[in-house]
Formats: C-alpha cells, structure tokens, sequence
C-alpha cells in the first residue's frame, strides 16, 4: 500500500492532505513507477490554485515531475523493462509513491544521474532547453534578460545560456539570491527590490535593449519586459508567478516589431522524438560539468503543503525535491 498527496479542491496548501493508494496495474503502453524523488515546481501551485484548468472533481494528485524504478509493464511497452531507472516530466501525478504513466513519456536514466538530480531538472531543465532552442535559438553574440534568475529554471538557464556564449542579465530579490545567480553564470544581476530593472537593462546595453526576454513572473514584469527589447526582438512568455499580465494588447508589440510567444513544456515533451534528445543534451550537460543542480531544500513527500507554502512566498531558491 502506498499513498499520495492531493488538493482537495482548488485553494490554498492548507487543501493538501493524504489519500490511500493500493495496489496498481500498467494498462497497455503504460509502466509503473516507485517513486524515488519527486519535484516541486511553481506549476504545481497555478495547478492547486485553480489558475490553471483541473482535470478531476476533487482530490487532485499534484506535482509535474519525478524519477524512481519501474516495477511493472504493460502491453506494447518495448524501450523499457522492470528495474529501470527513469524519470519523466508530465502534468499531476507526481506526489505519490508510485504511479501508472504513459510509457512514451519516461525516459532512462544515465548511470552518472542520480533520481534526486532527474527530479530536479525533467521539468526545469527541460523547460530551459525548449527555451533557449525553440522559443529563441539562444546564440553567441545574444544579449538575453532572464527574470526570476535565483529559481529552479533560472540557475539551469544562466548556466546553458553561458555555454551557448550569450551575454546574460538575470533579475532576482535581495543581495542573496543576487549573488547566487550570479554565481550560475549570469554576467549581470539585477536586484529589482533596490534597482529598476528596466533602467538598468538600458544602461546595460547601451539603450539598445535585449535579443530576448524569458519572462515567468507576468504581472509585475512583462509591461517592462516589453520595454526592455530591442526592436525585432523576442518576448518569451512562460509564466505568472506574481498574477497574469492582463493589460496587454496585440498593438504593444508595434513598439518594436516584436515577437511574443508563450510556450508550453508539455506541447514539445509530447514530441518523443524531442524529449529524448532534449533529455540525452541535458542529461550530458550535467554529467560533463557544463549544468550544476542546486537542490537547496529536501523534504519528506507528507511535507508538501509547507513547501508550497514556501515556494509561494520566495523563500526558496533553486531546486526542491520530495522524498520518497
């Protein structure tokens, strides 16, 4: 017997509760997972809160991404078998011990990754990848703004983006989270709690603005983002951590001839083809030295409603991991 962690309905932490898991079956094309660690994302809180759609009644399984063994295979399941380590990203299901999961989106894991790492980094690390090669194919020579830079994806993002040879300016809260970021390869951070950014930005590059913005934090930030590019430039739009933005209007963009998307993750993960050469890239770049993961806070799975509480109000920085 096993268990999981669920929202109840849509509102705060305090919906998280405990709900009885028994025994489970893989249906065709799908495996069973025994979650070994489990991550924690700010989409697990737009799920629980009800900004984003929910696909239950009540007692939703939260959590976005997760690694551990498969102990069973269902019918037409060929490129994996039981005992291996894997990992997946994939809305909800995650906070449990172990799940049934569509077998076309898990992908093995390499020897030199450990399940706490994958956890870590299938859904932020992923993200980053998608990003900085579809959203905006991030070159040498590219000046980029990257807000909320202290966050899961955004210490993987100042890293991969420094490989790639861009010039890179991260945003981040307080003198801390600052120096963190720039310790994962950001050339410039802005602390947005003493300094505007979008001045800063400007003096930065000389008033030219940026190639591309990565913007996850939507409410406080985008009408600024905007600002901040340059014309022709890109606006990436993949989050709202403080509030949608919604004052925007398609016109906005005639102040520079710019481009605004607002991609998702699961959109390129259902690509197999894409997960698992965008997991290989990752996963390399961790084991060569190129991505280090901070997970800066571990817990137990049965203390995930004071984790998001914390996540919720920025106390965290860098990656944090349920364990199992």
């Amino acid at each position: 017997m096993g268990y999981a962690m669920a929202a109840e309905m849509p509102g705060g932490a305090e919906v998280i509760h405990r709900i009885e898991i028994g025994d489970i079956t893989p249906a065709a094309g799908e495996v069973v997972i025994e979650h070994e660690a489990i991550g924690v994302n700010f989409l697990d809180i737009y799920i629980r809160t009800g900004a984003y759609p929910w696909p239950v009644d009540k007692d939703l399984v939260l959590g976005s991404e997760g690694a551990g063994i498969v102990t069973a295979v269902g019918d037409g399941v060929t490129h994996l078998a039981v005992g291996d380590r894997v990992a997946y990203t994939l809305p909800n299901g995650a906070y449990a011990t172990h799940r049934t999961i569509n077998a076309n989106m898990v992908v093995r894991l390499p020897d030199a990754i450990g399940s706490d790492i994958a956890a870590a980094i299938m859904l932020k690390g992923l993200t980053v990848a998608y990003l900085t090669s579809r959203s905006y194919a991030v070159g040498k020579g590219d000046t980029v703004l990257f807000h909320a830079a202290a966050g899961g994806v955004g210490l993987l993002a100042g890293q991969w983006m420094k490989s790639l040879g861009a010039t890179t300016i991260g945003t981040a809260g307080g003198a801390e989270k600052c120096a963190l970021a720039k310790a994962n390869g950001y050339d410039h951070v802005i602390d947005y709690q003493s300094r505007d950014f979008e001045e800063e930005v400007m003096k930065l590059t000389d008033g030219a603005g940026v190639n591309v913005v990565y913007d996850s934090v939507g409410k406080d930030t985008m009408a600024k983002s905007l600002k901040c590019t340059r014309r022709h430039g890109t606006v990436v739009n993949f989050g709202q951590s403080s509030g949608a933005y919604a004052d925007f209007q398609i016109k906005d963009l005639a102040a520079g001839s710019f481009y605004l998307t607002r991609p998702t993750l699961f959109h390129f993960a259902t690509e197999r083809d894409w997960l698992e050469s965008a997991s290989a890239d990752m996963f390399a770049r961790v084991a060569d030295g190129t991505l280090k993961v901070s997970i800066n806070r571990r817990a137990p799975l049965g203390q995930v409603a004071d984790v998001h509480a914390a996540l919720a109000a920025r106390q965290t920085t860098g990656c944090t991991v349920l364990t199992v």
